[in-house]
């Protein structure tokens, strides 16, 4: 999918311009409380002639039931385009009411066929982490349980990138996304889904992440804009190659010891990267062990090193440079930890991992007491 980026100059007059150019005249605005702190779009959207029909009802783990409210408000309202404004749950809730739109209400989402639709989708990330604008996947609960929705036809055909959105974003929570984006990069360039394609997107990911992390924390236009493309390139490239091993461990870190889930990721990725440099020869990525070799120097070059082997402690090198802090575990959490890790996302991980080795990743990414 080419997807169109944007940007907020001259007053919005690209968003006016997709506003008009596809004719709508009551857009739905999908958005988190993060709309609160994005004054020029307010008031850009208060002085607008057509309806805005307001929906925030999103938790941190969207739940299936606010799909379906935002679904009935955007039929109720005649709505004809969606305005997702916000962070990954603004979006997947957004992407799902697209997708649900135009299927049976009295029949639960979830288990009818998606049938693809062309309603204008426009999204503005407030945080440079997710990706999500850029991918085809939507994550929502039912009953508890996580499920996972994949589609072409969720994801935005444009995206705006609006750098003052990133201003008030509180300084863990800059440092915390940016690792998300990192991370998407990272995995994916060594993932065994990874192509031509896919590998672009994350070294440019990579090389914007690295070249505006200064301005990004000293929270410049120039730093807050260049990371917004870093994210969108690193959701662009798990869009094609998913995540691997490093996701795979730090959703229940988040879950069980509180860091944020870009912090979780980082912790896991600094620890698996040296870990792999040194076990090439448990490769599973048909490519082989060569390939997988030369993808690991490829990400050392990446981050100023000549080989693998000589940069194997970058991603420790950019965690200490940020300050964050790794979070203490008890032999229980452990049990939990290494239990608890998604074998589908290990699929995707070109070095294998077998209980014990997560294990041992696992004390080696958390001080244990």
């Amino acid at each position: 999918m080419n997807q169109k980026i944007i940007t907020s100059e001259n007053n919005y007059k690209a968003l006016d311009e997709w506003i008009s150019s596809n004719g709508i005249d009551n857009l739905l605005l999908v958005c988190d409380s993060s709309i609160e702190f994005q004054k020029n779009l307010n008031h850009y959207l208060s002085g607008l002639s057509i309806k805005i029909v307001r929906f925030d009802n999103i938790k941190p783990n969207p739940l299936y039931e606010s799909v379906v409210e935002g679904v009935s408000v955007f039929k109720s309202n005649n709505c004809s385009g969606i305005f997702a404004v916000g962070g990954g749950s603004a979006m997947d809730v957004a992407k799902c009411i697209k997708l649900y739109s135009n299927m049976d209400d009295s029949v639960n989402y979830l288990k009818q066929e998606i049938v693809p639709n062309d309603i204008p989708f426009i999204a503005m990330p407030t945080t440079a982490g997710t990706g999500s604008e850029a991918t085809r996947y939507a994550v929502i609960y039912y009953n508890g349980e996580k499920q996972s929705v994949t589609s072409e036809s969720c994801i935005p055909e444009t995206v705006l990138l609006d750098a003052n959105s990133l201003k008030t974003l509180p300084l863990y929570q800059k440092k915390s996304t940016m690792m998300d984006a990192l991370c998407h990069a990272v995995e994916s360039y060594w993932s065994v889904n990874s192509n031509d394609e896919s590998k672009e997107y994350a070294r440019k990911a990579i090389s914007g992440v690295l070249e505006n992390m200064d301005g990004y924390l000293n929270n410049s236009d120039d730093g807050n804009y260049g990371m917004l493309i870093a994210a969108n390139y690193a959701g662009k490239a798990i869009n094609i190659s998913q995540t691997t091993a490093g996701h795979a461990m730090c959703y229940k870190i988040t879950s069980l010891l509180g860091p944020s889930h870009g912090h979780a990721a980082i912790l896991c990725d600094r620890v698996l990267f040296p870990w792999m440099v040194e076990n090439i020869d448990r490769c599973i990525d048909s490519r082989g062990e060569g390939y997988i070799e030369q993808v690991l120097n490829d990400i050392a070059k990446m981050f100023g090193y000549s080989t693998a082997e000589e940069g194997k402690n970058c991603l420790v090198d950019i965690f200490e440079k940020i300050g964050l802090e790794v979070p203490k575990a008890t032999e229980e959490d452990i049990s939990v930890l290494k239990s608890s890790v998604n074998p589908v996302r290990l699929k995707n991980h070109p070095i294998s991992l077998d209980e014990d080795i997560i294990e041992s990743l696992y004390r080696k990414i958390l001080v244990v007491s």
